[in-house]
C-alpha cells in the first residue's frame, strides 16, 4: 500500500497552489476527487500550451485524480458536495476567506457534518489579518513578500522568480500540513483546519535575508548570482565566453578549487583565509578570479572541478535539464499516455521512497469523465438519480 492509500480527498482547487498539493497527496496513494465546474472547469484548463486540444499545463499538475462535475451555483451542488465529505478524510480548497462559507462549506460547515475532517484551506494571506479577504496571485506575493526584493542583477534591480513559488511553496507546505494533520488524526481521532497563506509561505523561504536584516539592520537588495554569505558562490565567464556556476561552501572547497586552478598560493592569502574573509573582501577577489577563469573553457572548468570534487555546472537550459543523465537516472521525466492530449511528457514526484514508491498512477482526467463513476461508488447514486442531477443542470 501507498502511505496515503485509503484517505479520500474532496479536493476543490484550482490554477496552482491548490492542484500542486493535491497532486502530491494523489502520487502517494489518496483517492482525490477533483470538484470542477461544468463546461469550463478548473481554470488552467484555459491555460496553454495545447496539445491536440488539451491543456498541457492542466495535465502537468493534476495527475492521478478524478474529475467530477458539480455546480456550485446550484445549491443542489453544495448539497452533494456536502454529501461527499460526510464520506470523505479530507477536504482542500484554495479560494479567497469568505468564498466558501458563502456556500456553507467552509470549515465551521463541514465540521458539523465530519467532525473529523480535515480541513485545507489555501489562499493569498491566510484566513486572518488585515489582508485575509485580499484576492493574490503569485506575482503579488513574491513582490510582498520579498522573494522578488533580493532576486534581480543588482541592488534595485528587482525580479520575479521565473517559476511560480509563490504558489507552489503554497503547494508543498499545504501537502505538508495536510500530512501532518492525518497523523494526528491518527493519534486522537479528531480532523482540525490547516490555513496556509502564501505570504507566509513566502516568509518562510526567506532565510538568511532575514537573519541578515535583523543582525546587520541593513535591508538585503539583489546581488546578481552571488551568494550573500558564501564566497565565491557565484557564475564566472570562462574562456569561452561560456559561463560555469560554482559553490565554494567552505574552506577545504576553496583549497580543492585552487588547487586544481593553479593557485595555491591563494589559500594563505589573509585576505581570503576564510569564508567571511572571502566575503567581505570581495571587491578584492572577484578581479582574480575573473582573470583566473578566464585561462580555460567552460567545460574545461566543469570537468576539472567535477573531478575535484568541487561543486560546479554549466547553466542548463530546460532542453538540457529534461535531457540530463542525472534527472533520467532518477526518473524525474515520465511520459504520461493520456486520451485526448496523448503521450507527453512531465516532472516527475521527487519524493523517492524505497518500500511505498510514488508517482503516476493515471493521468489527469478529462473534464466529468468520473462523475457517474464517483457518484456511484463514493455515494451509492443510481443511474436514475445522477441523471435527475443532470437534468436539474448540478452536474
Amino acid at each position: 500500500m501507498l502511505p496515503l492509500e485509503g484517505i479520500k480527498i474532496v479536493d476543490l482547487t484550482r490554477v496552482l497552489s491548490g492542484p500542486y498539493c493535491t497532486m502530491i497527496l494523489g502520487d502517494f496513494g489518496a483517492d482525490i476527487v477533483k470538484i470542477e465546474t461544468p463546461g469550463t472547469g478548473d481554470d488552467s484548463r484555459a491555460y496553454g500550451p495545447y496539445q491536440n486540444g488539451e491543456s498541457a499545463y492542466y495535465n502537468s499538475i493534476n495527475r492521478n485524480k478524478k474529475s467530477v462535475t458539480v455546480d456550485t451555483r446550484n445549491p443542489k451542488g453544495c448539497d452533494l458536495i456536502r454529501e461527499m465529505v460526510a464520506k470523505a478524510d479530507m477536504v482542500v480548497e484554495n479560494f479567497k476567506p469568505g468564498t466558501m462559507e458563502k456556500l456553507g462549506l467552509g470549515y465551521e460547515d463541514l465540521k458539523k457534518i465530519n467532525p473529523e475532517i480535515i480541513y485545507v484551506a489555501i489562499s493569498g494571506f491566510g484566513h486572518t489579518g488585515p489582508y485575509s479577504k485580499r484576492p493574490a496571485y503569485d506575482a503579488v506575493v513574491q513582490a510582498m513578500g520579498g522573494i522578488m526584493s533580493i532576486t534581480g542583477p543588482g541592488p534595485g534591480q528587482y525580479t520575479r522568480v521565473g517559476s511560480s513559488v509563490g504558489d507552489i511553496t503554497a503547494g508543498l507546505f499545504a501537502a505538508l500540513g495536510a500530512i501532518l494533520a492525518v497523523v494526528e488524526k491518527q493519534k486522537t481521532g479528531k480532523g482540525q483546519k490547516v490555513d496556509i497563506a502564501m505570504l507566509d509561505c513566502q516568509v518562510a523561504i526567506l532565510e538568511n535575508a532575514i537573519a541578515r536584516y535583523f543582525v546587520s539592520g541593513k535591508v538585503p537588495q539583489p546581488a546578481g548570482n552571488r551568494h550573500a554569505s558564501l564566497t565565491p558562490f557565484q557564475d564566472f565567464e570562462c574562456k569561452d565566453g561560456v559561463k560555469v556556476m560554482i559553490a565554494v561552501g567552505n574552506n577545504g572547497l576553496w583549497k580543492k578549487f585552487l588547487t586544481f586552478a593553479g593557485h595555491p598560493e591563494l589559500i594563505e592569502d589573509p585576505r581570503f583565509i576564510n569564508n567571511p574573509d572571502r566575503t567581505n573582501n570581495y571587491d578584492q577577489l572577484f578581479p582574480i578570479l575573473d582573470e583566473i577563469f578566464h585561462t580555460k573553457t567552460a567545460q574545461e572548468w566543469y570537468d576539472g572541478l567535477v573531478a575535484a570534487s568541487v561543486p560546479v555546472t554549466l547553466v542548463n537550459t530546460i532542453d538540457k535539464v529534461v535531457t540530463n543523465e542525472q534527472v533520467l537516472s532518477r526518473d524525474m521525466i515520465l511520459e504520461v499516455d493520456q486520451p485526448v492530449l496523448g503521450k507527453f511528457r512531465m516532472a516527475n514526484t521527487p519524493i523517492k521512497m524505497s518500500g511505498t514508491p510514488g508517482g503516476l498512477r493515471m493521468p489527469a482526467p478529462l473534464l466529468g469523465a468520473n462523475t457517474d463513476e464517483v457518484l456511484k461508488s463514493f455515494l451509492g447514486k443510481t443511474d436514475a438519480e445522477i441523471q435527475a442531477l443532470k437534468d436539474e443542470n448540478v452536474l
